[in-house]
């Protein structure tokens, strides 16, 4: 460990929607200790929900740009939705000018889903989304766009139409829809969203075994791998000791 500074196992850059609490809650949760989250809001005026979530994406690198000196060794773009909307194609040409002028890997939360469920070797999958009708739709396109057939989705209704209507959500109400949904025929169960709570719902699992994941969990995993520390990583997917910090933050 770096007798010089902390975050002896490397300092991760991840940008969060502006409004968004549940990124660094549980960004406090999933890396190891002696690894820090150096967080960057992703902002944007606009007043349509969607078009927000596609400026955070289009406008990265402008963000990136508020970190000054200051070079992650991997940045996670904490924001299933905006790639949901631009789409893979898009989302990749972003990423790659990205990583060509800042000089260190950026990986999406819709990217770590996409690697999470080929390790699971997880084809058919089940979602459970609080988003609009609109953005559950896109989510759908994208994910059948990638190979992967949609057996079923799940709308959970938030206060308002706005999509920052999730962040006062609780993790119950992710584990409620859950229990009420048959998962049978499926891979994998995703809880898509970086603004719902979820990490006690993928530790408790599902009944059947089937696994769940969510846009969070799989985003701290794949940052992981991009660091070239596969070492951290157990067979579930999630970064080692994770349950036990959980249970530590839950107290």
């Amino acid at each position: 460990m770096s007798q010089t500074r902390y975050a002896g196992l490397g300092r991760l850059g991840v940008g969060t929607p502006q409004a968004n609490p549940t990124v660094e809650d549980e960004f406090a949760i999933m890396p190891p200790r002696g690894m820090s989250s150096n967080v960057v809001r992703l902002t944007s005026t606009a007043e349509d929900p969607l078009e927000r979530l596609r400026r955070y994406i289009e406008d990265l690198d402008d963000t990136l740009g508020d970190f000054d000196v200051l070079k992650p060794a991997v940045f996670g773009f904490a924001c299933t939705g905006s790639t949901y909307l631009v789409g893979h194609e898009r989302e990749r040409e972003i990423v790659a000018a990205c990583e060509a002028r800042r000089g260190y890997p950026v990986v999406t939360a819709a990217e770590a889903i996409l690697w999470a469920l080929d390790r699971l070797n997880a084809r058919r999958i089940v979602v459970i989304a609080p988003y609009p009708a609109a953005l559950v739709a896109a989510g759908q396109t994208y994910f059948e766009g990638q190979g992967l057939t949609v057996l079923a989705k799940h709308r959970i209704e938030t206060a308002t139409a706005d999509t920052r209507g999730i962040y006062d959500l609780a993790w119950g109400q992710a584990a409620e829809a859950l229990a009420g949904l048959d998962v049978k025929g499926a891979d994998a169960v995703l809880l898509s969203g970086t603004g719902m709570p979820s990490l006690p719902v993928v530790a408790a699992g599902h009944a059947s075994g089937v696994p769940v994941i969510s846009s969070n969990f799989c985003l701290a995993a794949k940052m992981m791998s991009r660091m070239g520390r596969d070492d951290l990583l157990d067979d579930g997917l999630g970064v080692v000791g994770w349950r036990d910090r959980l249970a530590e933050a839950l107290r």
